[in-house]
């Protein structure tokens, strides 16, 4: 592990509900659909179950993607703006087996909120790390997915929407069709 527990949870979660608003699929149509994403994703805490709470989800997408900004001081007055919006107040605390971790807001905030925060709070361990680099854009062409490379060797490519596996895929047919082996 080279971050933190909180921070790898929620880094990866910023980028799932990054990608989960895709160009041509919405990955969050629903109630149903945020009730798996927030159980995948581990949140703990208030969740209504609501249209509206998914409309604030919905909402905060845009709002993270900067995150992913080749700009380091792009990054950093998104986050301000984030704790700052939500009045983060950093606390350790423990709960549910886990040991003690940083919360900014109570459980009891908005999950929108705490969402927003959660993924403020691990991008700014990653500027105070100097550590911005792991936060990347999917390289595959004409992907807009974003991905956290947690890789000890920082050699993450692609997303989790197996565009590895295609442009390896696509490479090796075009190698076929050269009569290379």
């Amino acid at each position: 592990m080279l971050f933190a527990h909180d921070t790898e949870c929620g880094l990866t979660a910023a980028a799932a509900l990054v990608n989960s608003g895709g160009q041509d699929l919405e990955g969050l149509p629903d109630v149903p659909a945020l009730d798996r994403f927030v159980a995948a994703n581990g949140w703990t805490g208030r969740h209504e179950h609501t249209e509206a709470e998914l409309r604030e989800v919905h909402a905060l997408r845009p709002r993270l993607r900067p995150l992913w900004d080749d700009d380091p001081d792009v990054v950093v007055t998104v986050v301000n703006e984030l704790l700052r919006e939500s009045r983060a107040l950093p606390q350790l605390i423990r709960h549910d087996d886990e040991p003690y971790h940083l919360h900014a807001v109570p459980r009891d905030a908005p999950l929108a909120t705490r969402m927003a925060v959660e993924a403020a709070m691990a991008v700014a361990d990653l500027v105070r790390g100097d550590e911005l680099g792991r936060l990347r854009r999917c390289a595959r062409p004409g992907c807009a997915n974003v991905l956290v490379d947690l890789s000890k060797n920082r050699s993450r490519r692609f997303c989790e929407s197996g565009c590895g596996n295609r442009v390896a895929v696509s490479a090796y047919r075009a190698r076929r069709a050269a009569g290379q082996p």
